[in-house]
């Protein structure tokens, strides 16, 4: 039997104005609904932005939440991004202190998990990693084993898992 999921994640499509995204994270504010990632940025239409919220689920009754987003007038399209049929990424970036003599440790670590060394100082190091949610958490627990000087999570980013074996939308033909 499947584990219950603990949180609901929905990509929120909204007309890219000013406000939207604070009328938003007000909603839930108001509602009592805790926000556990929240993430937002223009889509490839600048009249559009995607907020993609994950919300906790002892907090947030789905249809509850979906009912008081679609009543903000910014709202275009809320669609609930299943855990088994999206795909889930969020950013980790974070300087580490660590001696000249250590670094390889650190640079070992980022090898191991995929991640990348971005900037190399005397005494720190900068690295970051792509991921999906959970291998962020076990990394994360992982660096606190050295000194940790800042640390900074984009939250989750999600899209809808492409279906296979379905024909090209005429868009997508065009493009090619």
């Amino acid at each position: 039997m499947a584990a219950r999921p603990t949180h609901h994640t929905l990509s929120v499509l909204v007309e890219n104005r000013p406000g939207v995204l604070a009328r938003v994270a007000n909603l839930f504010a108001r509602r009592g609904y805790n926000i556990f990632s929240l993430a937002v940025a223009p889509t490839d239409d600048e009249r559009f932005s995607r907020i993609t919220v994950v919300v906790d689920v002892e907090s947030a009754p789905l249809e509850q939440v979906k009912k008081q987003l679609f009543k903000l007038i910014n709202v275009v399209k809320i669609q609930e991004l299943a855990p088994d049929e999206s795909l889930e990424r969020e950013l980790l970036m974070a300087t580490v202190e660590t001696p000249p003599e250590n670094r390889h440790q650190v640079i070992e670590l980022v090898d191991v998990y995929g991640g990348r060394v971005l900037d190399v100082g005397t005494g720190e190091i900068l690295v970051s990693l792509e991921d999906v949610p959970s291998r962020i958490d076990d990394f994360e627990e992982l660096l606190k084993s050295y000194a940790i000087v800042n640390l900074q999570r984009t939250g989750r980013i999600a899209l809808p898992k492409l279906h296979k074996g379905q024909p090209l939308r005429p868009a997508q033909v065009a493009a090619s």
